[in-house]
């Protein structure tokens, strides 16, 4: 026996009942651990794999998050308040006017009324522009929303003039809805369309601006990251929700029709998130404005006669 060879010779055995392997038990490895000892006897557990996080629609794989929202609300507030405050400070009267008087002197210069709107809508896109596009490197309309409208499998692909057809149909029902209503008298809105010129002005922006204004920051920016914070479902709601409580003030928080508009809201978001794409609802938000401007100027002459209170 070599004294460097690490296997020993096996013990030679000549009772008479040893018997002489076979060649198959020769060849069969012995096993170096018992079958009833696990390998990890004794060892610590290895930790179980991370979840994954969950995968979203490619509609809903944004970047943004609360804290820009947070941001994005103070810088709204703030641009709102210095815009309009400047504005109404260059345009305001030389002779002093009270309060009742001054709002009645702005809302009749459309320049005020419309121009200061206009501007901030400008200010807000430019925030999002730079915090999105410019300093993350993303397609600006594209990422909040702008894409082709999809089909579902085995769908033929629709007619984006059927979602602006739609959009008309809902605002032939909301009008049904809102005569069988009883609305106060001299609501905002319309002390708005007792000037002929702001109210023309105003008209051509709800239907040539605000859509597309409305639909890319509610139905593209906001409602994925609540849908991302809170489900689809109430993340449709919610988007609902702020959009017809952005148009209260115009309405003289009137709640009947807040309400109807939320579920105007509730309706364009739910064809937002059914498509994955924000031209969609705002076809339906181009057909839906188009024809109320298209009542509202036949029904008041363009606006040469007063509107009718309900």
């Amino acid at each position: 026996m070599n004294p460097f060879d690490e296997t020993p010779k096996p013990p030679q055995d000549s009772g008479p009942d040893s018997e002489k392997p076979t060649p198959q038990q020769e060849l069969t490895p012995t096993p170096l651990v018992s079958p009833e000892i696990p390998l990890n006897s004794g060892m610590e557990q290895a930790p179980s794999p991370m979840p994954l996080p969950p995968e979203y629609p490619e509609d809903l794989r944004i970047t943004w998050s609360w804290p820009h929202f947070i941001l994005f609300i103070f810088f709204g507030f703030i641009s709102l308040v210095t815009v309009q405050g400047l504005m109404a400070v260059h345009y305001a009267p030389h002779k002093h006017l009270s309060s009742p008087e001054m709002e009645k002197y702005l809302l009749s210069n459309p320049k005020f009324a419309i121009g200061s709107m206009l501007i901030w809508y400008a200010l807000l896109f430019f925030f999002l522009y730079i915090t999105l596009s410019v300093l993350r490197g993303h397609p600006f309309w594209e990422y909040l929303g702008w894409r082709k409208i999809k089909t579902g499998p085995g769908e033929k692909g629709r007619n984006p003039l059927v979602y602006f057809g739609w959009g008309c149909g809902l605002s032939f029902l909301v009008a049904i809805a809102s005569t069988q209503m009883k609305t106060p008298e001299n609501l905002p809105m319309e002390e708005l369309f007792k000037f002929r010129q702001t109210a023309l002005l105003f008209m051509a922006m709800a239907v040539l601006v605000a859509p597309l204004v409305e639909e890319t920051l509610f139905r593209g920016y906001l409602y994925p990251l609540f849908a991302r914070s809170f489900g689809v479902g109430p993340g449709i709601v919610l988007t609902g929700i702020l959009f017809g409580m952005m148009h209260g003030a115009q309405l003289g928080w009137t709640w009947s029709l807040v309400s109807i508009l939320i579920l105007v809201g509730i309706i364009f978001t739910t064809v937002r998130a059914r498509t994955g794409s924000v031209f969609a609802s705002y076809l339906m938000h181009l057909g839906y404005n188009s024809l109320i401007s298209f009542f509202a100027i036949l029904g008041t002459h363009g606006f040469t006669k007063l509107p009718t209170s309900h």
